[in-house]
Order: C-alpha cells, then sequence, then structure tokens
C-alpha cells in the first residue's frame, strides 16, 4: 500500500504537469496569428510560402516600380539585389516610403505577388530594420549610410 504522503505528491506532480501542458497549448493558442516571419525577397523566390501564410517581407523598394492605381491601389517590386517580387498594397502608404528606400510589408504571397496588408517604411532617413540590412548584406548591395 501506498502511503498518503506518495500519494499526495504523485497528485500534486501530475496537476502541476496538467497545469504546464495548458499554459503551453494557451500561448500557442494566443500566438498562432502572431507570429510573422521574416523573409527577404531572395527566400521568397527561391522557396515560394504558401498563400495562407501570413509573413513580413523586406528590402528596398525597386527603382521606377511604383504604379499608382485607382484610389489607394500600388504596386511596386521589392528587391534585395538577388531578387525581385512583385507588391500590391491598398491603402494609405507612409510619408517616406519612395523608390530605393527600405521596407518592411506584412501579408501573403498569393500567385506570385506579395499582396500587403501593412507596408512600413523608415521612419527616419538613417533608419533600417536589422533584418532588412542583414537580407541586402547577404546579397552585397547594402552601402552604409553617410552621416
Amino acid at each position: 500500500m501506498r502511503s498518503l504522503k506518495k500519494t499526495r505528491r504523485i497528485q500534486v506532480l501530475v496537476l502541476a504537469a496538467v497545469a504546464l501542458a495548458g499554459s503551453a497549448a494557451l500561448i500557442g493558442y494566443g500566438f498562432r496569428d502572431g507570429i510573422n516571419f521574416f523573409r527577404s525577397p531572395s527566400q521568397v523566390a527561391e522557396a515560394p510560402p504558401p498563400p495562407s501564410e501570413v509573413f513580413r517581407i523586406g528590402g528596398l523598394v525597386e527603382e521606377g516600380s511604383i504604379v499608382r492605381g485607382e484610389g489607394t491601389s500600388v504596386t511596386f517590386r521589392v528587391t534585395d539585389g538577388g531578387a525581385s517580387i512583385p507588391a500590391t498594397y491598398t491603402g494609405v502608404l507612409p510619408d517616406l516610403f519612395n523608390e530605393g528606400e527600405g521596407m518592411v510589408g506584412t501579408g501573403s504571397y498569393v500567385d506570385g505577388v506579395f499582396v500587403a496588408t501593412e507596408v512600413l517604411a523608415r521612419h527616419d532617413e538613417t533608419y533600417m530594420p536589422k533584418e532588412v540590412i542583414d537580407a541586402l548584406k547577404e546579397q552585397g548591395v547594402y552601402q552604409t549610410p553617410e552621416s
């Protein structure tokens, strides 16, 4: 026969394991739509993600690629020097969004076009996200900003 102390200890351990598993499940459920992986245009061209996956893409807006459509619709190309991905966005673009400037967009890759739901541009003339700098350095395109 087991002692009462040993039985209690087993019950506490089982309860702790169930609580830990429940916590992990709740955290995973909470993050299911909140985790957006960053990809460079070269990575998207090399291994296109499924249309259902929401991710972030970053690079430079290709020179001569911005085409403004009806209303607030805009098409452009995002490049890291190694690959160029066509993108489309409907909405108001940030003031600093321009050709040759860094940008990060959130959206999905549908039928060979990145459909952005959010577009972020540099918030000043010198800042660029670390992920974009790393992707540009990998392609040998990044130039250190002049002070």
